[in-house]
């Protein structure tokens, strides 16, 4: 069996880091023979490690598009802004597709993903690697045995540690929904996914509450400058100091988000100019630091998503309340991922540990999806393939929430399902 072939749009951290090391890992599935990166060093990093000669590396996604189908597939990890222009093209030029989440940071192009992937008879498949890991799969596993009996009410928080949040989501590329998207759609299509795939229920209406409450020039310490390393005041006792979180050896997504150098000196240097080394109080941020979800589900099972960017780990946590057990879970963070049930009629405490011994990430759901999306492209069956009509319930909900939260109101899904379609159908026609 050939492997299937490969281009890569985008060799940043989930290009290069995330689903890249498949290929060679798997070379007998998957391989790659273009890719297209603006940043030099990207895009020679990405063609040095799977042998891509110098012709078939790309300043942009369109230049490589321009050259015809190169491959069977085309990755797209791009930023969130250029989903939805990329992704057209590689669906018109006869790639099957396996794109980034979130599809796009509009209502209305996510929608027409999906109706022109399944005009065109194109495979069109979301990056909700969550569906993949071993720890997810056992919650569902567990949910729809009737273990837990019927299942009244859901906590599911995605906890983001400060840091985190200050480095993708104040400074860094997800900061502004103008240049990326809503933080509900960004951070927490995830979330919304796997609740809809587990319950195997749909949302009946929504609230939403939330804002940007911290990172504001108002709660900036007296004297405090646009960067950090222009004088500080309060350099010794602010946890955001930029030295104090990138100004150091090594590497990690947000040490090469600075520079690729992997010394103190080079990252100093860099953020004298870097986007990462401003102020978190001073930065042109809007996206929320906090965020609750309410949601009514088909079967009256009630759901709360709460997601802030102000914890001491990152890490998920859940709690499901059924009529027979309670099923406490932890993904992520101190501890590994644990799951704990507690019996309500012997009061039987039941604990299972639910490691994946996958090197990918996520748990495991990075290299999970890219096997599910090789899978599908050979036509063998997958119950989790995250298809775009699938993915695109979760982003329905995203855009629901954000209204809700604007708005102050409930949404009914039913009317903002039709809402959507009518709306992308206009644009088509």
């Amino acid at each position: 069996m050939s492997p299937v072939t490969a281009v890569m749009l985008g060799a940043g951290g989930r290009g290069y880091k995330a689903y890249g090391p498949y290929a060679p890992a798997n070379p007998d599935e998957l391989q790659f023979v273009a890719v297209a990166e603006p940043i030099d060093d990207r895009r020679d990093r990405f063609g040095d490690a799977h042998n891509i000669p110098p012709e078939r590396r790309f300043k942009s996604w369109d230049d490589l598009l321009a050259q015809g189908q190169m491959a069977d597939a085309l990755f797209n990890c791009t930023m969130d802004q250029m989903h939805t222009a990329s992704t057209l093209a590689a669906l018109n030029a006869g790639y099957e597709v396996l794109l980034e989440k979130p599809m796009a940071h509009n209502l209305i192009d996510n929608v027409r993903l999906v109706q022109t992937a399944e005009q065109q008879g194109r495979l069109l498949q979301i990056c909700h690697v969550l569906r993949y890991t071993t720890f997810f799969r056992k919650i569902r596993e567990i949910v729809q045995s009737g273990r837990l009996g019927r299942i009244i009410n859901i906590d599911h928080r995605e906890n983001l540690i400060y840091w985190h949040m200050a480095h993708s989501f104040v400074r860094g590329n997800w900061r502004n929904e103008a240049t990326s998207a809503p933080m509900i759609l960004a951070k927490c299509c995830h979330d919304l996914d796997i609740l809809t795939w587990i319950l195997q229920r749909q949302v009946v209406r929504l609230g939403s509450f939330g804002s940007l409450t911290y990172f504001r020039p108002e709660n900036a310490p007296e004297g405090a400058p646009l960067r950090c390393l222009d004088g500080c005041p309060a350099a010794d006792d602010c946890k955001f100091y930029a030295p104090r979180i990138y100004g150091h050896d090594g590497s990690g997504f947000t040490l090469n988000a600075v520079t690729y150098e992997p010394t103190t000196a080079a990252r100093m240097k860099a953020l004298e100019t870097s986007p990462y080394g401003r102020c978190v109080y001073h930065c042109d941020n809007d996206v929320v630091d906090h965020q609750t979800v309410t949601m009514e589900m088909s079967d009256a099972t009630t759901v709360t998503l709460v997601m802030q960017g102000h914890g001491f780990e990152e890490c998920r946590t859940m709690r499901y309340d059924g009529t027979k057990a309670t099923m406490q879970a932890r993904f992520g963070g101190q501890g590994g991922n644990k799951l704990t049930i507690r019996d309500h009629l012997s009061g039987a405490t039941e604990y299972i540990d639910v490691e994946d011994s996958s090197a990918s990430g996520h748990g495991g759901g990075d290299f999970g999806l890219i096997a599910s999306f090789l899978r599908a492209m050979r036509g063998e069956p997958d119950d989790s393939l995250t298809s775009a009509r699938a993915s695109l319930e979760s982003h329905l909900l995203a855009f629901a929430a954000e209204e809700a939260r604007l708005n102050g109101s409930v949404i009914e899904m039913d009317n903002f399902r039709k809402r959507a379609d009518t709306l992308a159908e206009s644009i088509v026609h």
